[in-house]
């Protein structure tokens, strides 16, 4: 009897139909998550690396509404990308407004990236269109770096034109704005103006009436010495009122309210460049001018007048004090005789400066604002020029006036 032959173990399952099994839940899994991506607009990037190239491909709404839950992350994320070498994927954006543009054209270093996939829906040209906008802009912003020069002199004129042109541009641009707010009253930022009044005016009380109070006394006190030796003591009425309320009081006030609100203002528009609130506006098509400049040039025009004549009376203030402890001068006296030695043309003409130097005091301060780079060194650069070209351009304003009213307001 011949031995029975073993039985042969049973072949196993064909690989290929696992794997097929396999592959076929797969593609039904990622036909689920493709279709749920396709409903969710949740704004999602997608990063895959391959070799020495990063894909970047994003996903859902990349709108303000859609975003405003999950900026910071995907700010995060997308600073984690490098700068070079990454293929960009567009083509499953559904939608996309000016904020989730700026916020790839900031991820992309404000270049649009040269290999970009676009969508193949109509959507495509209002991205593009967006993308453009914001070249644009960053192309008029940024200022090609130049070589220091050894010509000292020549480089200090060519900075000073470079200045002198970029404030007729934005003289005009203030002017031509002013004419647009005229027919469309609607743009005045109005809420802008009165709180600017209030910073710059209300909040300024205190300081120039502490200033203005010890100048008069200063003033008071070596003028009745001088006057004593003449025994011509009751001149130190003349002398006080015509100096104070003609040049004294808004040139002083003019010179504290460029170090205090003048370098606020520039210091406002220079963080506004910093943290990119100004590529913002731009983005949203508000004008720089409509929005910062036009409010400050204003407020300070109708705060500053104000502000001259309580810095003007501080000082006569000052000077009554010091005139009542030095010559025994009576406060009745010394303030029936103000009005009467004094001019009321010198009243008008120190407030009309006043209203000229608060506008010209905020026009610099938004000049060199809005060039201030996006860094703490040209904020700080800009802040202290500010104060400087402003100050300066007070006292050289206050001359021409002196010299084109030298003979109004002199005569009793």
């Amino acid at each position: 009897m011949e031995p029975t032959p073993p039985t042969p173990a049973p072949s196993p399952a064909p690989a290929s139909r696992t794997a097929g099994t396999d592959t076929s839940a797969s593609d039904a899994s990622a036909a689920g998550a493709a279709s749920a991506t396709s409903t969710d607009s949740t704004p999602r990037l997608l990063r895959s690396d391959a070799g020495n190239e990063v894909q970047a491909r994003l996903e859902g709404d990349w709108t303000l509404l859609a975003l405003r839950d999950r900026v910071e992350a995907l700010r995060t994320e997308l600073g984690t990308l490098p700068r070079s070498g990454v293929r960009w994927d567009l083509s499953a954006v559904a939608r996309m407004d000016p904020t989730g543009a700026l916020l790839l054209w900031q991820a992309w270093g404000r270049q649009q990236p040269a290999d970009l996939q676009w969508p193949t829906t109509a959507a495509a040209a209002m991205f593009q269109a967006q993308f453009a906008r914001l070249s644009a802009k960053s192309g008029k912003a940024t200022r090609p770096h130049r070589k220091e020069s050894p010509w000292k002199l020549g480089q200090t004129l060519f900075h000073l034109a470079e200045h002198l042109i970029d404030a007729i541009a934005l003289f005009g641009q203030v002017v031509r704005d002013c004419g647009r707010m005229a027919r469309h009253p609607g743009l005045v930022a109005w809420s802008d103006i009165s709180a600017h009044i209030y910073r710059s005016g209300a909040q300024a009380l205190g300081i120039t009436a502490l200033v203005g109070v010890l100048v008069g006394i200063t003033l008071s006190y070596l003028i009745a010495r001088q006057l004593q030796n003449f025994g011509a003591d009751i001149y130190v009425i003349n002398i006080l009122g015509i100096s104070v309320w003609r040049e004294l009081g808004p040139l002083l006030a003019a010179i504290l309210v460029a170090g205090r609100s003048g370098s606020a203002m520039t210091a406002q528009i220079g963080v506004m460049r910093v943290t990119q609130e100004l590529d913002a506006l731009s983005v949203m098509g508000i004008s720089h001018t409509v929005r910062l400049v036009f409010p400050k040039m204003v407020a300070l025009a109708i705060s500053l007048p104000l502000v001259t004549v309580w810095t003007s009376s501080m000082v006569l203030l000052g000077g009554m004090l010091a005139a009542r402890a030095t010559l025994g001068l009576d406060y009745v006296q010394f303030l029936q005789g103000l009005p009467a030695s004094v001019p009321i043309a010198n009243l008008w003409l120190g407030v009309s400066k006043s209203a000229v130097f608060g506008v010209l005091i905020a026009f610099v301060a938004c000049h060199f604002g809005l060039r201030i780079r996006p860094n703490s060194e040209s904020l700080a650069a800009g802040t202290t020029q500010s104060v400087v070209a402003s100050i300066t351009m007070v006292i050289v304003v206050d001359a021409i006036f002196a010299v084109m009213f030298s003979n109004v307001g002199l005569k009793v």
